[in-house]
């Protein structure tokens, strides 16, 4: 049984649903199923593991059920978790709450996203779609990184040998997450290689700080579309979901030891240079240096990108708001540089296309 199993799952997706509701796992199996994904349902997180321990693999995605009798969702992934075999298994949790406390538990467990019941076909296809490649990507940058630099080597070898193709289209990947913005990460990471090189940088290091770049947003894959989307105002639980994502990003790509400065990025972009900035609260040059090019970079393209509230600002709106900000938000030195680029795009070339 176990061997028929392996081979069914290994001809394609393997989506594993846990939910007691059997009318929620015919319609999942239903609409998968339709997509040419293989589905396995069960009705219980015990029926989960025992299956999962069973020696079929891990699968493509696990949905997985908040409230089960038993062993409900949370403490299913908690198992999952502490089992060496499926540490790295992708969980999306089902719900049919609006419960925000519950989502930031989820997440804080190791959820990478929530589907609401009952399901949307289209939404549901689309989340776990996106997740097993997001997955994948993560997992191929991993491994290539990993194959690609088992010596100590120095650090422009380290830089090229990192498939740059699977960098941008990661990039590309968490930009989608957002409705309001198109090329978000492409566009910090040129600006943030320009602040470089004009910082004199070695081109060595500009490439660097454009890898840095590109990935400087990877935590979002871990924040719910209808948090990053929402056009109202967020209230401070969903904002605090939102904060969580640099300690996100960071956690990813420390999984990527080979190339540490990748982290720097995605954990200290949102610091400020007068310490009042998050996760950590550091200031002035305690911010690696990266990191504070990389901070009015994206500021840059935050203000001169569409949103869901405004449109793109006047260059001269722009301008004024990264002048207040030297010393306070920025490093007054890369904030000069990045005023010198506005003065230069004489024709406000530089914006959201």
């Amino acid at each position: 049984m176990i061997e028929k199993l392996k081979a069914a799952f290994a001809s394609g997706d393997w989506v594993l649903v846990v939910d007691d509701d059997p009318n929620n796992l015919r319609m999942a199996s239903h609409i998968l199923s339709a997509h040419q994904m293989r589905t396995s349902c069960v009705r219980s997180g015990e029926e989960a593991l025992k299956l999962l321990g069973s020696g079929v693999g891990m699968p493509d995605l696990i949905l997985l059920d908040i409230h089960m009798p038993g062993t409900d969702g949370f403490q299913t992934i908690s198992m999952l978790r502490e089992n060496e075999a499926f540490r790295k298994a992708p969980v999306i949790f089902l719900t049919a709450d609006d419960d925000v406390e519950a989502e930031v538990r989820g997440l804080d467990a190791g959820a990478m996203d929530f589907i609401r019941k009952p399901f949307i076909p289209k939404v549901l296809l689309t989340r776990v779609r996106h997740t097993i490649e997001l997955t994948r990507l993560q997992s191929d940058l991993a491994a290539q990184v990993e194959e690609k630099t088992r010596a100590v080597i120095e650090q422009e070898k380290r830089i090229s040998r990192i498939n740059m193709q699977v960098v941008q289209t990661l990039a590309g990947a968490i930009d989608e997450k957002d409705t309001y913005t198109n090329g978000h990460s492409e566009r910090v990471a040129s600006y943030a290689r320009e602040i470089a090189r004009r910082s004199g940088y070695s081109e060595e290091r500009q490439q660097s700080i454009y890898l840095i770049g590109l990935l400087h947003d990877v935590g979002k894959i871990g924040i719910p579309d209808t948090i990053i989307n929402k056009p109202e105002r967020l209230d401070n639980k969903e904002y605090a979901i939102i904060q969580s994502h640099p300690v996100r990003g960071d956690k990813i790509l420390h999984n990527i030891p080979e190339f540490p400065e990748l982290a720097i990025g995605a954990r200290w972009h949102h610091e400020r240079y007068d310490g009042t900035g998050y996760p950590d609260g550091i200031s002035g040059k305690d911010i690696p240096e990266e990191a504070r090019i990389i901070s009015v970079a994206d500021a840059y393209d935050a203000m001169s990108s569409m949103r869901s509230y405004r449109g793109i600002l006047p260059q001269e709106t722009i301008r004024r708001e990264i002048e207040r900000g030297k010393g306070t938000q920025f490093d007054p030195v890369f904030a000069d540089i990045m005023l010198q680029m506005i003065a230069e795009d004489t024709e406000y070339r530089m914006h959201e296309k």
